[in-house]
């Protein structure tokens, strides 16, 4: 279940929100072994959204799980999307996407042809 974590909800400023717009909004979201991540969240259109970025660099693998983890359940599949090229957006060098569908559940391959 997509849920946000309103602790490191953006209040004040240009991205501002508050619990009245639900999944939708800013978060900087604070690991303190790995940094401070700016993170938009957002549910709209049959999709649960976040993206993810730092100041200088692109985040992880592991850092992206763990913001995975604050705003899905351990137990949900979200990915991230490498469309075709001509379909390509890219308007912060150091950020990645994470998406989950909500009217249909992801394929994806059996666990022995991935690890």
């Amino acid at each position: 279940m997509f849920h946000v974590p309103n602790a490191w909800r953006v209040r004040k400023g240009v991205m501002a929100s508050s619990e009245l717009n639900g999944n939708n909004g800013a978060f900087v979201v604070v690991i303190p072994t790995t940094g401070i991540f700016n993170v938009i969240a957002s549910d709209g259109e049959g999709w649960e959204h976040v993206s993810v970025s730092l100041p200088t660099r692109c985040p992880e693998w592991d850092e992206m799980c763990l913001i995975k983890d604050i705003f899905w359940d351990p137990e949900d599949c979200v990915v991230q999307c490498h469309p075709p090229r001509d379909e390509y957006v890219n308007k912060h060098p150091n950020c990645l996407h994470m998406w989950r569908p909500t009217t249909a559940i992801l394929p994806r391959p059996p666990t022995w042809m991935v690890g």
